[in-house]
């Protein structure tokens, strides 16, 4: 299994994202943004978290118009893997590959600490490790993470049961609680908290690290 992971200017959350994925067993290599192509055989491609060019314009809006995105994208259309993580959420959003936007958070503070989350009902393999309906934590460190969109589309969402996380109790006003949803085909997933930052117990917490071996034993047996 391979995956790949971008590096943007102002990208922090590379590395992290790098350690979860080969402690699951992905063959890991860093992609920089100006690259136009990924690597040969990629099967998971990861947007990290951070400030991508310092989040100037719209937070993911220049990092989406990259060369690199542009072959992220043709993965997504032949079925390859994405996640997205906080920053990379916002950078998926503003790629049109998950609809919404992730707007200013309602009390218009950063916000950085650990939040409870329910797990959601997708037919993905992102959430192979979990069971619908378990709670986990994860943390966020976000100013831009109320997940927005219209009702037509929150409806469409839950409706297909893409709505991968929930928070238990909102820290940032998102609609309908919404903390990470899934594309059609359940392939690309975007979520504010970061799964990364919680996939060892030696950093506080080890519940994300069921997310990264969930998908690994999906994509061994597929």
């Amino acid at each position: 299994m391979k995956a790949a992971v971008l590096v943007f200017p102002g990208s922090n959350c590379d590395r992290d994202l790098a350690t979860a994925f080969r402690a699951a067993g992905f063959d890991t290599t860093m992609v920089w943004h100006k690259d136009a192509t990924l690597p040969d055989g990629v099967d998971l491609v990861g947007v990290p978290g951070g400030f991508s060019y310092g989040d100037y314009l719209r937070c993911g809006a220049i990092a989406a118009q990259s060369p690199i995105c542009r072959a992220v994208a043709d993965h997504a259309v032949r079925g390859g893997f994405v996640l997205g993580i906080c920053n990379g959420f916002q950078v998926l959003t503003e790629m049109r590959l998950l609809p919404g936007a992730l707007m200013r958070n309602t009390g218009i503070k950063y916000i950085c600490r650990n939040e409870t989350l329910t797990v959601g009902q997708g037919d993905s393999p992102f959430l192979a490790g979990y069971q619908a309906g378990q709670q986990v934590a994860f943390p966020i460190a976000h100013h831009d993470g109320n997940y927005s969109a219209d009702a037509e589309t929150l409806d469409r969402l839950e409706g297909d049961g893409r709505v991968a996380f929930r928070y238990a109790a909102n820290p940032n006003g998102s609609a309908r609680d919404i903390a990470g949803i899934l594309s059609e085909n359940g392939r690309v997933l975007g979520l504010m908290p970061h799964p990364e930052r919680a996939a060892d117990k030696t950093l506080g917490g080890s519940d994300g690290a069921a997310m990264f071996s969930g998908l690994a034993g999906a994509l061994t047996t597929a």
